[in-house]
Order: C-alpha cells, then sequence, then structure tokens
C-alpha cells in the first residue's frame, strides 16, 4: 500500500507539489486567522513556512535544494521553478489595464517610480554596508528589496549567485512583512483612507502581498486600489532592475 502510494506520488509530481502547497497555504491562513487576527496575512506566513521547511528538507537530507532532495517531495521543484514563476510575472503585467492606471493620475505613475527608485537605493545601501561592492551583487540585492519576486528575476538576467538572489529573496520578504503589520498602524498618520490614496500607497510599497494584507487589515474596499499599482510596481522593477538600473550601476561602482 505504502509503496504503491509513493509511486503515484512521485509520478505526478506537479500534482502532489499543489497538494503541498495547498495544505501549507490553508494551514497559513488558519494560523492568520487564528493568532494574528488577519493582521499578518497568510501568505506571509506561507512564505515563512517554505523557507523554514526548505532549510528542514536541506539539513535532513544534506542536500541543496531543501524539500525537492526528499522524493516525496519533489514536485516542488517543478510547481516552484523558472517556467511558472515567469508565467506568474507575466499573468500580473497582463491582468492590470492601462486605462485603470490613466485613471489614478499622473500622481500614481510618479508613486511608481519613486517607489521602485527609494526601495532599490535603500536595498544598494544595505548590500554595500555588509560588504557587498560589484554591481551585479548591489542591482540584485536593490532589486530584491523592491520585491521578492524582482530580486530574482534580476539576478538571474544578469548572472548573480545563489547565495545572492537568496539575499534579494530576504530583502522583500522582510519588505513584505512589515508593510502587512505596520499599515494598519500608520495608515491614521498618512492619511491612507480613500482610493486615490491607496493608489499612491500601493505605488510607493509596491509589493503586492504586503499591500493587499495591509490594506486588506486597514480597509477591505482599498485593496483593489492599492493592489492595482502594486501590480504594476512588479512589472516596472522586473523591467529596469535588470536593463537601466543595472547599467546606473555599473557606471558606478564598475
Amino acid at each position: 500500500m505504502y509503496e504503491s502510494l509513493m509511486k503515484v506520488i512521485t509520478g505526478y509530481g506537479l500534482i502532489s507539489g499543489f497538494a503541498v502547497i495547498g495544505l501549507t497555504m490553508w494551514v497559513s491562513y488558519w494560523i492568520s486567522d487564528t493568532f494574528t487576527k488577519g493582521r499578518l496575512h497568510g501568505s506571509a506566513i506561507a512564505i515563512l513556512l517554505g523557507l523554514l521547511l526548505s532549510y528542514v528538507g536541506g539539513a535532513f537530507t544534506g542536500g541543496s535544494k531543501g524539500v525537492v532532495d526528499i522524493p516525496l517531495l519533489s514536485g516542488i521543484g517543478l510547481l516552484g521553478g523558472a517556467m511558472l514563476r515567469d508565467f506568474a510575472i507575466v499573468a500580473t503585467a497582463f491582468g492590470v489595464s492601462v486605462d485603470e492606471l490613466k485613471r489614478a493620475g499622473y500622481v500614481g505613475v510618479l508613486a511608481l517610480f519613486v517607489g521602485v527608485g527609494s526601495s532599490f537605493i535603500a536595498g544598494v545601501g544595505v548590500a554595500m554596508a555588509f560588504g557587498y561592492t560589484d554591481a551585479v551583487s548591489l542591482t540584485t540585492i536593490g532589486a530584491g528589496a523592491v520585491t521578492y519576486i524582482v530580486g530574482p528575476v534580476t539576478g538571474a538576467a544578469i548572472g548573480a549567485s545563489s547565495e545572492v538572489m537568496a539575499l534579494s529573496i530576504a530583502a522583500g520578504l522582510i519588505k513584505a512583512i512589515l508593510v502587512m503589520v505596520m499599515t494598519p498602524f500608520v495608515a491614521p498618520l498618512i492619511g491612507l483612507n480613500s482610493p486615490r490614496s491607496a493608489v499612491i500607497f500601493g505605488g510607493l510599497m509596491g509589493t503586492s502581498s504586503g499591500v493587499a494584507g495591509g490594506l486588506a487589515a486597514t480597509d477591505p474596499k482599498l485593496v483593489p486600489y492599492g493592489c492595482l499599482t502594486a501590480a504594476f510596481y512588479t512589472a516596472l522593477g522586473c523591467l529596469l532592475g535588470p536593463s537601466l538600473l543595472f547599467l546606473m550601476m555599473r557606471g558606478l561602482v564598475g
């Protein structure tokens, strides 16, 4: 019985990967609702659980691919591979209407560039403080501070090491969690109480999961407006990271 079950699971790796991810998401949202009352979004908890399980899997198997080294969970390697990652990025970009962005006004467009630029500069500053000096590493970690999707996309395009790309993901994850947790507390102080302000906020912060979770905890009616520019933010970061921002860093540090 056990051998037959293992044969089916390993033979249909992608399906088993979806099952594991679905279970992880269910547990994450249960933890979010039960212990944080929705203040910490389920997606952030799911990311933390994924990183923890990856570490445990790597330590348990002595391998280099985390839980993928466990035959039962090998399908996660397909589900989390570059193909589906890039598909998700393209789907995010195509899922937003340019006409809707125009309705947000020039302020919303300006917020996008200010948000990407300020996050990138902050990430580069932290990377330099920890001793990174080459353009590839600085650009990748700076892009990770934009979002945890932009970081690995940029790093893969410009040839960054896996360690640097992991740091970029960590930087984006910390940013997403901070935005989720802090948004409800700072919203009254910054006037985050209208669709227009939510559009600007989404453009400045950019991390889709962070903005969605933070606005949901503040006022669920504001979520679509913040997510509108946050979706463009990711696409803009993926466009500028391996191109203009990388060229700028090469010009500055060689």
